[in-house]
């Protein structure tokens, strides 16, 4: 099952279209959507390597971009949309004490978020309901997503094939491993908030 959903999504990757693909799930991450962009920038370098810096570009602009909109859930609709993803995820409950280190550290967490599995939207709602200041906010996510999604581009572009090879030999131990991990960064979130 796990062969033919990585042969299918490969396929997908090397679609004309794929990159809106991207844009989107990188937008949606960023303020609502569980799924980290990883999970289609990878296949998509490794099925169009010569793209690397346009999919690492595509990823971290829409990635920002819908970082903004996460900001704004969390700056003007905090009540209505932001408290009831909080909910969702399970921070609702300590949200105060980590709005209150949050406008201590802003612009590191915001680092440290977006260069990890730790799930930004959590923070890009943070970020707008803690009220950490907007040019701050914008600057990190730049920097932060963007060495984020250089790296894993850059690398796939430079070890492509031997990578691709590795992936496709252990596809089930890496898929339980970014399972792991994508586990691992809401619990860790969860205790942080």
């Amino acid at each position: 099952m796990l062969r033919r959903l990585y042969d299918w999504t490969m396929a997908i990757a090397a679609h004309p279209k794929a990159t809106w693909g991207l844009a989107g799930v990188s937008f949606a991450e960023s303020s609502f959507f569980p799924i980290p962009p990883d999970v289609v920038l990878i296949p998509m370098v490794l099925a169009e390597r010569a793209k690397w810096i346009a999919y690492a570009l595509i990823c971290t602009a829409a990635s920002v971009i819908g970082g903004f909109a996460g900001y704004a859930i969390g700056a003007l609709l905090f009540e209505q949309v932001a408290q009831p993803i909080l909910e969702f995820y399970g921070y609702a409950g300590k949200f105060e004490s980590f709005a209150e280190r949050y406008n201590q550290w802003g612009a590191w967490i915001v680092l440290v978020a977006g260069l990890t599995p730790f799930p930004y939207k959590v923070i890009t709602i943070a970020s707008g309901a803690t009220g950490l200041g907007l040019p701050v906010f914008a600057l990190a996510s730049v920097v932060a997503r963007g060495l984020r999604f250089f790296i894993v581009a850059g690398l796939l572009y430079r070890f492509g094939p031997p990578i691709r090879s590795f992936i496709e030999k252990r596809l089930g131990l890496l898929f339980t491993v970014f399972v792991i991990l994508l586990l691992g960064g809401f619990i860790v979130a969860r205790y942080l908030v």
